[in-house]
């Protein structure tokens, strides 16, 4: 049976988000806090409730401290205009760096985000003081926690890893399955599987069709 969709690699630990990527899409989609560094008009409609005291253009008063979609806050951000600072979430801070060095493994980093890895890669596109120690913070973080993951895709054959996998992040479970698929296709090969032919399921099923239609 072939498959609706084929995982297109995400692009966000790059330069860019990749678009034809579901991963990226939801993420991208994450929130992020800002504050306005200028009054920007007729998004005050849509952030601001009316007791807030919005203006007749909707505008959003300068220093409002709102939540925008990873992808909006990277529209909108420009060093030079200072439309918006970006504050980072309490996950990339100080405090959580020092969790994760003092051990990365113990963290659930899915209930945290998702995307752990890809969002704060984006995030330094802000400019951010703080770029280099977050950086810094998610290779230590992978580092340290690389070993286990593949250890336990290589220790968990044909039981179930749903407690395993439910503090991964989205790019860790994927280094969690391709780990699970390696060790299927090695033991495949070890039981001289991996070089039957099998016939396609379209000649299985001409095949079904033609000796119906024989029988009638």
């Amino acid at each position: 049976m072939s498959e609706a969709y084929f995982r297109v690699e995400s692009g966000a630990l790059g330069p860019e988000e990749n678009f034809l990527s579901l991963d990226d899409i939801l993420m991208s989609h994450e929130k992020l806090p800002v504050r306005t560094e200028t009054p920007i008009p007729r998004l005050g409609a849509f952030f601001l409730e009316r007791s807030a005291g919005a203006d007749r253009d909707h505008e959003l008063p300068q220093g409002s401290k709102i939540e925008l979609p990873l992808w909006l806050a990277k529209g909108l951000f420009d060093n030079k205009r200072r439309i918006l600072s970006v504050e980072l979430p309490k996950i990339y801070q100080q405090a959580w760096r020092t969790v994760f060095s003092a051990d990365a493994n113990v963290v659930d980093l899915h209930k945290m985000g998702p995307h752990f890895y890809g969002f704060g890669s984006q995030l330094l596109h802000f400019d951010s003081p703080e770029n280099a120690d977050i950086s810094q913070s998610l290779l230590q973080t992978f580092i340290g926690r690389f070993r286990r993951i593949m250890d336990s895709s290589q220790n968990a054959y044909n039981e179930d890893t749903s407690a395993l996998v439910a503090k991964l992040d989205e790019m860790e479970r994927g280094l969690f399955q391709t780990g699970q698929k390696g060790l299927n296709d090695f033991q495949c090969w070890e039981k001289g599987q991996a070089s039957q032919i099998t016939a396609s399921s379209l000649v299985q099923n001409y095949k079904k069709r033609k000796f119906t239609n024989m029988e009638d």
